[in-house]
């Protein structure tokens, strides 16, 4: 029998919910989505492919560039020096007169105390430089400023006189590092725009074939269908294939179902006759006491192959889980050799289905009466313990009995799978741990089972808790207005 229900956990009790080793599905995934991972490696490879672009052009267009400004500018000062040369004092200054008007240059004889500033390699391009001074002669001048007048003076001596050449910078004036900056972050941008474009259309299609996957695995087949008419023709196999692969899946599930409902119903009808013709025809009362046991066993057993075939859709209310818990310890409290200790706050609700929540708890009670009994006494404590934690409501139920090999834990919510000798020392069908894993997924929960520490086994529910904050039925009453009659 229940020694009584409490609602404190004494020392042999379960360990507090936030220190539960946390199953697998609860535990935060951290890693890069395929998208980012895609978006990434293509931003790479235009960024790569931009700056590679940029040494090109810098390699063919700089360099012809520079040459070619340094050829004109010298083929002008030549010409100029030409003509100077050869031309007398009146042509002269026609000449010197016709060149500022026409082409922007002027010449200006130099003078000893003329103060000039040498360009420096930042304000001019070296090739240049190098290219002027070989054409020019090892006597030329490059100046940035000539007596405070800034522009690109050449000097250079005709004969014995020499002469200052001033043009406008526009000549040889590279593209500014401003220029290029915007020209590289626009064509950056564009090509991260477009990265991000590629990748989504990369990744859009293993996306819906992720989430179809996820609906199959919960049993949603409806909700899984692909787009059979994708334009790419890959892609379109591979959702026709998945498409027939969910449509097979999902009639072998319901031939299951049907199979399963009909073998247990078909069974009711003789097991119900046996049990007739064993009270009226066995005197032996021991025998008779044997034979009707196994029929109940063997009924349970059908109980277990209907809960397991039932449908995969529930519908979920707020349910008071203390209320529930309360109902499943009632049921079992006549069983001697059970202890239950509970801690479930009162005002604690689950999303869930009432029937479904019960026929869990009754699930995990009777597994540990079955197999989580004290070595030492013969009696199975049970501990059941809840919390909230954000929009979840933590659920354990915690035997004190032997535990089970770690490497049998994960085939435990298999069907038809038993554990070692130690925790199948009564009889059952095998279905009572995978009928509440999927009880619990069809109510949108998580089901793990674990070791605990201090001996014995431990079931971890998580269910969602209502959006909506619920009142209690007697503090509604009693903020319920009076009526006046």
């Amino acid at each position: 029998m229940i020694r009584g229900v409490s609602t404190s956990i004494d020392a042999t009790g379960p360990a507090p919910l936030e220190t539960a080793p946390a199953p697998l599905e609860m535990r935060p995934r951290v890693g890069l989505s395929l998208f980012w991972r895609t978006f990434f490696l293509l931003s790479l490879l235009l960024i790569g492919s931009i700056v590679a672009w940029l040494q090109t052009f810098r390699a063919l267009e700089f360099e012809p560039r520079a040459v070619q400004t340094s050829q004109q500018i010298a083929s002008l000062v030549n010409l100029s020096r030409a003509a100077l040369r050869y031309s007398d004092a009146i042509a002269r200054v026609s000449l010197i007169k016709t060149l500022a008007e026409q082409e922007g240059v002027r010449i200006l004889p130099s003078k000893p105390t003329d103060v000039y500033v040498v360009f420096d390699s930042a304000s001019l391009d070296e090739r240049v430089a190098d290219e002027l001074l070989k054409r020019l002669g090892p006597g030329t001048i490059l100046a940035s400023a000539v007596n405070g007048e800034q522009g690109f003076w050449v000097g250079f001596k005709i004969d014995s006189d020499a002469y200052w050449l001033l043009m406008d910078r526009d000549r040889f004036a590279r593209v500014g590092g401003r220029t290029w900056l915007i020209w590289l972050i626009t064509a950056a941008g564009l090509s991260l725009a477009g990265a991000a474009l590629i990748a989504r259309l990369i990744n859009r299609p293993l996306k819906q074939l992720s989430f179809a996957a996820s609906r199959v695995r919960d049993g949603d087949f409806d909700a899984s269908r692909l787009d059979e008419k994708a334009v790419t023709s890959e892609i379109r196999e591979v959702n026709i294939g998945f498409n027939r692969m969910a449509q097979q899946l999902a009639k072998i599930e319901q031939d299951r179902a049907v199979m399963l409902a009909g073998i247990s119903h078909d069974l009711r009808t003789p097991l119900a006759r046996l049990r007739l013709e064993t009270e009226m025809s066995v005197a032996d009362p021991e025998a008779r006491e044997h034979m009707a046991s196994d029929i109940d066993q063997l009924d349970a057993i059908i109980d277990k192959f209907l809960d397991y075939a039932r449908p995969d859709h529930a519908e979920l209310k707020p349910v008071n889980l203390r209320s529930v818990v309360e109902a499943c310890v009632y049921a079992v409290q006549d069983h001697g050799d059970m202890r239950i200790n509970t801690d479930v706050p009162k005002g604690l609700y689950v999303l869930a289905d009432e029937v479904e929540l019960a026929r869990v708890i009754a699930n995990l009670l009777e597994n540990a009466r079955r197999y989580g009994k004290t070595p030492e006494t013969g009696i199975a404590v049970v501990d059941i313990a809840a919390k909230q934690r954000n929009e979840w409501v933590l659920l354990k139920v915690r035997d004190h009995g032997m535990g089970v090999a770690p490497e049998a834990l994960p085939n435990l919510i298999k069907p038809f799978f038993r554990g070692d000798a130690a925790r199948t020392a009564a009889t059952g069908a095998g279905l009572g741990l995978a009928i509440v894993d999927k009880t619990v997924q069809r109510m949108g929960g998580i089901f793990a089972l674990a070791n605990t520490t201090s001996g014995g086994l431990a079931a971890h529910i998580k269910l969602q808790r209502p959006r909506v904050p619920i009142v209690e039925e007697a503090e509604a009453e009693s903020t319920r207005p009076e009526t006046v009659g």
